[in-house]
């Protein structure tokens, strides 16, 4: 009964949040399911749609996407909804405003949004000060980045600064290097780039696992604006360096389904219902190139059950929503889970 009425709220609210600035809906929603949150009864789902996956137990594949809550300040409420994972950040060493605003655009005839939010968060001690506060089951994931202003060729001196303030309160870390909005940041999805990276923090990794007893599963999250053949050198490098997971894609910088119109200022990362075949690709591709053992996370243009599905028939062991979460709520929540479901046959 009180999730009927907490479900009824939500609705209402994102109708209402639809017609305000995005930046300033997201915020409000944020706040709103906090207030919410007492309302929520954690939704029960069978057992047989939990997901053993980098050496986790999911209670079932579907989460929430990196960039909802990158303080970690709404985990509860979030976890509330009925997500088996959250992935808070991304987080970067120091505080950081990120770009001017405005910076998130809303396309509702294409159910798409632009973003150039660039990594906009309050530090990771912040972020790392949340997370024994919050009672949520699930599994926890903290996607790391780097500082705005730090030279890319220090790069992997904030991944480490990060890597080693999470490491004790994350389920699994996530290795931001494709967010659009970062200045060069893309470059370091390129072997030397990768292996610069993801070799200084398997190293440090090494090290922590000794100190705190576990060993925390390392993922990279890519682009989609990848070709074929980068598609195939990122995966034989993802091999190679024996990381435990990757996460396609992060946002596109290929706005032309917005048309010649789209404004040269409002240009940033494109996700929702136009990144949802281009991100497929990439998850089928790769899932080709790493075998069938290789961890999957899947996420673009998640906006429907049916989009669900196909990208989890396209190869991803789990899947994650964030502008389909922004457009429709609880309810694209509840629709994916059903859809998951088993159905039993009728004699």
């Amino acid at each position: 009964m009180r999730r009927a009425a907490a479900s009824a709220i939500a609705r209402t609210s994102v109708a209402v949040l639809s017609r305000l600035n995005p930046e300033l809906a997201h915020d409000l929603g944020l706040a709103g399911m906090r207030l919410l949150n007492p309302l929520w009864a954690a939704r029960e789902v069978p057992a047989t749609l939990s997901v053993r996956c980098l050496g986790l137990e999911f209670a079932h594949p579907l989460g929430l996407a990196a960039g909802f809550d990158k303080n970690g300040d709404c985990l509860d409420a979030l976890g509330a909804m009925g997500f088996s994972h959250v992935e808070l950040g991304t987080v970067t060493p120091r505080p950081q405003p990120g770009n001017p605003k405005p910076r998130m655009f809303r396309i509702p005839d294409k159910r798409a949004l632009v973003n150039r939010m660039g990594f906009n968060n309050k530090g990771v001690e912040h972020l790392v000060e949340r997370m024994p506060r919050s009672r949520y089951a699930g599994i926890r994931g903290i996607s790391i980045g780097k500082n705005f202003d730090t030279p890319i060729e220090s790069a992997q001196n904030d991944y480490l600064i990060c890597l080693r303030k999470v490491y004790a309160v994350a389920d699994y870390i996530a290795v931001n290097v494709s967010s659009p909005n970062t200045a060069r940041l893309r470059e370091l999805q390129s072997s030397d780039g990768l292996e610069r990276i993801l070799g200084a923090l398997l190293e440090e990794r090494a090290r922590l696992k000794g100190q705190h007893g576990k060993q925390v599963p390392l993922l990279v999250k890519v682009a989609p604006d990848l070709g074929s053949q980068q598609i195939s050198v990122l995966a034989a490098t993802l091999r190679s360096l024996q990381v435990d997971g990757v996460i396609a894609t992060n946002t596109s910088t290929d706005l032309s389904s917005l048309g010649a119109a789209w404004p040269e200022d409002r240009r940033g990362g494109l996700s929702g219902a136009p990144l949802h075949d281009l991100s497929m690709s990439v998850v089928a591709q790769l899932r080709r190139e790493l075998g069938t053992e290789f961890p999957i996370i899947g996420v673009g243009g998640i906006l429907s059950a049916g989009d669900a599905l196909s990208t989890l028939s396209a190869g991803a062991n789990l899947i994650q929503i964030y502008t389909g979460f922004a457009y429709r709520g609880q309810a694209l929540v509840d629709e994916i889970l059903d859809a998951l479901i088993p159905k039993r046959s009728v004699p």
